[in-house]
């Protein structure tokens, strides 16, 4: 219904794919499509995967019925903002042939719902959509066309398939990537998407993210090797389960030794202005997104308790679910979603 909505003048097929769902989730679909009118360039393609067999088998099973050259991904969750469609197809083309992939702004839907969410509406409005459209900006080197909203060549995609990991859209990027392709960002393409509002959630959407970090590098490593524009966001990337297992282990500790016990063995005085530093960088990336909304009739709400949160607390759960999302890769543990 929402994608309905969406002003996009040429043919819209929406394909919905049921990964074996036990929730009557199928039957309330059907009925939906059946019983609902909708735009005249506007038609549906049900398909189903019974028993469940994972989400990349759900998505190739959603691939195999798609024959437009473009398509995007949305996850079910996931509802699209006013002209969301039509701004991503633009960017796709604009972009020309080299672009295998635009990554759409992916926003908070339930923030008020926790503590946690409110802190998550500024880590995806600031951080997230920050770096991507730093990354984009130096020769399309997004590094994660994220499955809950992008636009994709389906030729480059039906060619590599979804694989089987808990972090298929990384690891499909990264094979993108791979074959020379470059990956763009929409910043005027927004998507609304629910978030985990327990940190036991948030703990184990982290964990997939962190470990298809490692995944892709695992799948495709020579990644790492081309040296293009982009390389350095690849390298830093690479860096870090090196990076969050130093900050876990030393500079945490080292500036609250510093700051509560003046003990500067870890962390010197020099140390704690990246503390101002990271206040001045988050300010710019709030004011340049702050002008991104004014223009596309959004606004950052007063949300004190998350900024506060996201301040002081958020890095430390973050890092912690990472840590344990690499590890994971790296002792071949089950994988879980």
């Amino acid at each position: 219904k929402n994608i309905s909505k969406q002003s996009y003048p040429n043919k819209i097929t929406v394909v919905v794919s049921d990964d074996g769902s036990s929730d009557n989730s199928f039957d309330l679909v059907s009925r939906f499509i059946k019983t609902k009118e909708f735009p005249a360039n506007f038609e549906f393609n049900l398909v189903r995967s019974f028993p469940n067999q994972g989400k990349s088998n759900a998505l190739n099973l959603a691939l195999a019925k798609i024959t437009t050259d473009l398509f995007c991904t949305v996850d079910g969750d996931s509802q699209l903002y006013k002209n969301a469609l039509r701004n991503i197809v633009a960017n796709m083309v604009c972009s020309g042939e080299a672009t295998a992939a635009v990554a759409g702004t992916i926003l908070v839907k339930n923030s008020r719902d926790s503590l946690l969410a409110k802190a998550q509406e500024l880590d995806y409005a600031i951080g997230i959509s920050s770096v991507k459209k730093t990354q984009s900006s130096l020769n399309g080197g997004t590094l994660v066309a994220q499955g809950a909203f992008s636009i994709y060549r389906t030729a480059l995609v039906k060619d590599l398939k979804f694989q089987h990991s808990v972090g298929e859209d990384i690891v499909l990027t990264f094979g993108l990537r791979s074959k020379h392709n470059k990956i763009g960002h929409a910043e005027n393409a927004f998507c609304f998407s629910n978030v985990p509002t327990t940190f036991k959630k948030y703990f184990r959407q982290r964990r997939r993210w962190a470990r298809g970090l490692i995944e892709a590098f695992k799948a495709h490593p020579h990644n790492a090797r081309y040296l293009k524009h982009n390389s350095p966001f690849i390298w830093y990337n690479l860096m870090f389960p090196f990076l969050d297992t130093s900050y876990m282990l030393f500079f945490l500790p080292g500036i609250i030794a510093a700051i509560f016990f003046q003990y500067y063995l870890l962390a010197s005085l020099i140390t704690l202005l990246l503390l101002p530093l990271m206040i001045i960088s988050h300010s710019i990336h709030y004011y340049k997104q702050k002008q991104i909304f004014d223009a596309h009739g959004l606004k950052f709400r007063k949300n004190k308790a998350g900024l506060l949160f996201y301040a002081f607390l958020y890095q430390p759960i973050l890092v912690l679910a990472s840590i344990s999302g690499y590890a994971s890769e790296v002792f071949k543990l089950p994988k879980r979603w």
